[in-house]
């Protein structure tokens, strides 16, 4: 069997298509395999977690002599159910099952629950992950875990910055991992030697929109930072275009999409030095990397006043984005389902 002919199922959250939810790397992956002429079929796109692992047991079910492969995306905490759920429904099939490895705090759940992954994880054929940072836990695993980067969803018509305005850009979901008030606490730093320096705050709520409101509001920058909420498509490039510097303030990350997607639109990448990033960004190189308000206002503070600097960062932000574009990651998601439906 050739990867052309190979037959794929993939079973994750795959939730882009409803309103307000980000497009996960699992559709963008079948997207492309469909767009290259494999079959492909998916679950679940259903949000509520409940009906989703209806969904996924039924729809797989239905998947018997229909498909070669199932790639199942893994995650941890409560999502690990729904990884479990997925991994044991697609082995019933009798195929191959290649379990993706995906999310910053999935090390510390395997530090806490040994016995429950290795004993999840070992129904897999074949172990994926976007990063280093992710693929290090085959040694706790006893496994190989092979590293396939994550995907950019498309190109993206980038300008390279030569020099950077005082307009940042933070676009994550508001959750405590996210440390959306890190930025507010960041941006009130810039905001003090650039008085007409703003701020995009955007991305969907998990609750810590509150927060970071009225943290604006506290910080006196009511009227300098937006809250455009979550961006489809066609908002993100905007965003992109209108700003300068891209902000991330994650505690814990693995191989942030968000990060690339900037980086492809020429923006000037300042971020947190969390898990996977330093796998993925060079401090002084492609980014600046600082672990608290101080040190990546400081860090803009060099972006506003170095334009030579500005310029380098961008440009080679921009080089390591296109090496998560299709035709660089594509022929290693085709190796590896050839020869997963081989049985290599």
């Amino acid at each position: 069997m050739t990867a052309a002919t190979t037959r794929v199922g993939v079973v994750g959250p795959l939730l882009g298509a409803n309103p307000g939810w980000v497009v996960t790397q699992g559709e963008v992956l079948a997207a492309h395999l469909t767009e290259d002429g494999l079959s492909v079929q998916t679950t679940s796109a259903v949000v509520p977690r409940v009906r989703r692992a209806i969904d996924v047991a039924r729809t797989v079910s239905r998947w018997r002599g229909s498909v070669d492969v199932v790639i199942v995306l893994a995650f941890s905490g409560a999502a690990f159910g729904m990884t479990e759920l997925g991994i044991r429904s697609a082995r019933r099939l009798g195929v191959p099952v290649i379990v993706w490895l995906h999310g910053g705090n999935l090390p510390e759940f395997v530090r806490r629950h040994p016995r429950r992954v290795r004993r999840v994880l070992d129904l897999a054929d074949r172990l994926v992950a976007p990063s280093p940072y992710l693929a290090a836990l085959g040694t706790a695993l006893g496994r190989e875990v092979a590293v396939i980067p994550n995907v950019l969803p498309a190109a993206a018509e980038a300008t390279v910055r030569t020099s950077a305005r005082p307009r940042v850009l933070w676009m994550r979901t508001f959750h405590p991992l996210y440390r959306p008030e890190l930025a507010v606490e960041t941006f009130a730093r810039v905001r003090a030697r650039h008085p007409d320096a703003r701020l995009t705050l955007a991305g969907q709520d998990k609750g810590g929109l509150p927060a970071a409101r009225s943290l604006v509001v506290a910080e006196g920058l009511d009227g300098s930072v937006d809250f455009p909420g979550f961006l489809d498509p066609a908002g993100k490039a905007r965003a992109f275009a209108d700003h300068d510097v891209f902000l991330n303030t994650t505690r814990v990350d693995n191989a942030p999409v968000s990060l690339l997607e900037a980086a492809a639109h020429g923006l000037v990448v300042v971020s947190t030095p969390a898990g996977g990033i330093v796998d993925l960004f060079h401090d002084g190189v492609d980014s600046l990397l600082a672990p608290d308000a101080d040190g990546l206002a400081d860090a803009i503070e060099r972006v506003l006043t170095e334009p030579a600097l500005a310029a380098s960062l961008s440009a080679a932000a921009l080089a390591l984005a296109r090496s998560a574009d299709w035709a660089e990651v594509g022929p290693r998601w085709h190796r590896l389902l050839g020869e997963v439906a081989d049985g290599r």
